[in-house]
């Protein structure tokens, strides 16, 4: 009897300890180096909530993102903190980054960014600390395809920035 108590306690125990909901901070970024187009094209995925509080804790306390009530500025503001946030190097120089546009799917937000005019790429260096200043415990997935190699990385408050050689 002891057995079979001790047994069902060990089934139950992994169970509870997931099932208190846990909310996890994480954007993937996605970077692909097209050479034919010169061409450093990014689709940055985060969750559309995170973003949102974030937007009105930063601009504007009235901002919706999404639907039909999607505030008018909203490209406006993603914009600059994306530009603010997010810092590329190419071979030790600074690049500007352009806004394309956003999707949503769900509950994500797909931000599309581009940097033209890249010939070659030697190095690669990113600074992405979106969300670092709302969320202590943020990471920021780096996934990379340059010059047919992919490399990935994870960013966070600590160490917010890292470099790649090809």
């Amino acid at each position: 009897m002891k057995l079979n108590k001790l047994l069902l306690l060990l089934l139950i125990l992994p169970l509870c300890a997931f099932s208190s909901l846990h909310k996890y901070y994480i954007s993937v970024t996605q970077v692909e180096f097209v050479e034919e187009k010169q061409s450093v094209q990014i689709i940055s995925r985060i969750f559309i909530d995170d973003f949102e509080l974030l937007l009105r804790e930063r601009y504007d306390e009235g901002i919706t993102l999404a639907g039909e009530n999607e505030t008018p500025t909203a490209d406006t503001y993603i914009t600059k903190y994306l530009k603010d946030k997010i810092n590329i190097k190419i071979n030790g120089v600074d690049m500007t980054l352009k806004f394309i546009g956003k999707t949503y799917e769900a509950d994500i937000m797909k931000c599309y960014l581009e940097i033209e005019g890249v010939r070659a790429v030697k190095t690669f260096e990113m600074s992405n600390k979106v969300l670092f200043d709302l969320f202590s415990d943020q990471q920021n997935i780096v996934k990379t395809k340059i010059n047919s190699k992919q490399k990935s990385f994870i960013l966070y408050a600590q160490k917010d920035s890292n470099m790649l050689k090809f």
